[in-house]
């Protein structure tokens, strides 16, 4: 009686069933065509209407040829994520067969799917501005994300060419840098999510997304972002202090208190620091995912993602100059296992080797193996040495190769990456000494002796004149204290031959010369994005304080005339300016040297390492 009394099964409600309505349309009557194309647009069409025309329109996928693409692109607007269980099953049931009997729109398809990567955008207009951007509160949003990758899961077995059409749309698609940190979160995220069943793809993505944190990163230098920390937490004191005044309730105290705290800790100031801050942060939690199974180290699936992340690592970090944080990547997969910090230096030292890399090419690679050797805990001092050897000895075959011919004397653009290993051999040792001289003292002694830095500091390339100065200063102090070679002669010297150049612009009052003619930086240099740094501070060395023996080998003159407040200005971590002497001009690093006005701290183009 039940069966007898329901409706029948409801078709399309204009013009009979589908096929019918489909083969008119194919003769020339487009009026019940029309009336379907309403029906399918209406935005209060119920589930079980969209659940009768899908079933239609799967067993007709046949006549949804080209010519009917207006038809399909609006059966790909149709709102199937956010409906039932039934609407989203045979919805992923009329993708399968529309792309497995008409690839032609396997491209709207994809471009459907990937469209839903990000929250859904909402209208929000201020003073006549749209400033529209992703709907925040979708409590949905991850199923929502799973039914998108359900449904290209589906796609990309009916279609095995799938990867070649995906990948454009997802560059294309990819968020622009000023849009919410959760649209750009969301859509990362998903990104990697992609990697995991079309690994093909994983590569092209994981060059797609570098790309775009290295924009971000450079478009943030370091002290923009110490800047903004430093005036928000100004605001953030002042605030509370006001807010201490107005109010006695000590709840209300707490309560304010709290919300300052929280929101100086958890977010950074600076809007492109905290969106870079919030896509490194799940860019380590992938490379960790990838590389742990059950929590446990996956040897297989660590070298895998270790050679993508250095084809990604090549092209596009290494000629990028001055990054502060992208880069951390490698350092965070290299700690996984030892091999693999090792094969990296190894990598990055074959690439200082190789006369037939670009000069600047190499001297990076001679900046990341010394800021590498430096910086990273997890690498025992047994392969630092292993380095150093390496290091040392290709310096002394330079100076070999050198000395019998006519490019015997100081010049950068002919001698970059010698000057470049010098720096990363002196930084290393500033770094690590201690560890080089613990446990035998004689016996350490006797191999940073053996490392000859004598003939190097003294060679005709003059690699003094040339690093940047507080490294220099560190270098020759230490140096100097374990009896190892006498810098300041050398330093004294240098400073002599210095041309001071009168800047017009600052009306003749100021005299400059270069600080880093090499145009060199650390790469590793600290890390300062408060989420993501909680990945890599605990295997990071910060600089130490200096011992009282240290800081008396330290306070040595290096120029008649220098005072003590600028020793204990370089000891504070600023680099000292004698004479008001900064810069060389004109070139390239004019743009990058600060005055000696606001030279405190570190400046990201010449850091000293200091205690932070």
């Amino acid at each position: 009686d039940e069966f007898i009394s329901s409706p029948p099964r409801k078709t399309v409600r204009f013009g009979g069933t589908l096929t019918e309505i489909l083969l008119k349309y194919e003769k020339g009557d487009t009026t019940d065509f029309e009336l379907l194309k309403h029906q399918l647009s209406d935005p209060d069409i119920k589930d079980a209407q969209i659940i009768n025309w899908l079933h239609e329109f799967r067993a007709s996928v046949a006549y949804l040829t080209k010519e009917l693409g207006q038809l399909v692109n609006i059966l790909l607007k149709l709102p199937w994520l956010r409906r039932s269980r039934e609407v989203v099953e045979e919805y992923l049931g009329f993708l399968g067969n529309l792309v497995s009997a008409q690839t032609v729109h396997l491209r709207p398809c994809l471009r459907m799917i990937v469209a839903h990567f990000v929250p859904p955008r909402i209208t929000i207009r201020e003073d006549d501005v749209d400033i529209s951007d992703s709907d925040d509160d979708d409590e949905n949003i991850s199923a929502n994300f799973d039914t998108c990758h359900r449904a290209l899961q589906t796609v990309a077995r009916y279609v095995p060419s799938t990867p070649q059409f995906l990948m454009p749309i997802l560059v294309e698609f990819f968020p622009f840098i000023n849009k919410s940190e959760r649209t750009l979160e969301c859509y990362v995220h998903n990104l990697l999510r992609v990697t995991v069943y079309l690994p093909t793809l994983r590569l092209q993505i994981l060059e797609l997304i570098i790309e775009r944190l290295l924009k971000l990163d450079v478009s943030t230098p370091q002290q923009d972002i110490e800047d903004a920390e430093e005036t928000a937490n100004n605001c953030a004191s002042e605030e509370k202090s006001t807010e201490e005044g107005l109010f006695d309730m000590e709840e209300d105290e707490d309560r304010k208190g709290n919300k300052v705290v929280s929101a100086t800790t958890e977010r950074m100031a600076h809007p492109l620091a905290e969106r870079l801050d919030i896509l490194m942060t799940i860019l380590f939690s992938y490379i960790r995912d990838v590389c742990h199974v059950d929590g446990k180290l996956d040897i297989s699936n660590t070298k895998d993602l270790y050679r993508d992340l250095v084809s990604v690592f090549d092209k596009l970090i290494l000629p990028t100059h001055a990054s502060c944080h992208v880069q951390y990547f490698m350092f965070y997969i290299c700690s996984f296992k030892l091999g693999l910090a090792e094969a990296f230096l190894d990598h990055l030292w074959k690439k200082l080797q190789d006369p037939n890399n670009p000069s600047v090419i190499r001297q990076t690679a001679g900046s990341y193996i010394g800021s590498f050797l430096a910086r990273a805990k997890f690498i025992p001092i047994v392969t630092v040495k292993a380095c150093l050897d390496l290091l040392v000895n290709w310096l002394h075959k330079y100076i070999d190769n050198q000395d019998k011919g006519a490019n015997a004397y100081c010049d950068v653009a002919l001698h970059g990456p010698f000057y470049s290993t010098c720096q990363a051999v002196f930084y290393t040792l500033i770094f690590r000494h201690k560890q080089l001289l613990d446990g035998n003292l004689r016996k350490g002694l006797s191999y940073l002796q053996s490392l000859n830095f004598e003939r190097i500091v003294m060679c005709q390339l003059n690699p003094l004149k040339i690093c940047i100065p507080s490294v220099v200063n560190l270098f020759a102090a230490i140096t100097r204290k374990y009896q190892l070679v006498f810098c300041y002669t050398i330093i004294e010297r240098n400073n002599r031959q210095l041309i001071p150049v009168v800047r017009s612009g600052t009306g003749g009052d100021l005299v400059q010369t270069c600080t880093n003619p090499l145009d060199s930086f650390f790469p590793f240099d600290p890390y300062i994005l408060k989420r993501s740094k909680k990945t890599i501070d605990p295997m990071y060395r910060f600089w130490e304080e200096l011992s009282a023996e240290d800081l008396e080998n330290l306070k040595k003159p290096i120029k008649k005339g220098t005072s003590e407040d600028e020793d204990d200005d370089f000891l504070k971590g600023e680099t000292p300016q004698n004479d008001g002497v900064v810069e060389i001009a004109p070139n390239s690093c004019e743009s990058n040297t600060r005055s000696p006005v606001s030279s405190i701290g570190s400046p990201a183009d010449c850091y000293v390492p200091y205690p932070l």
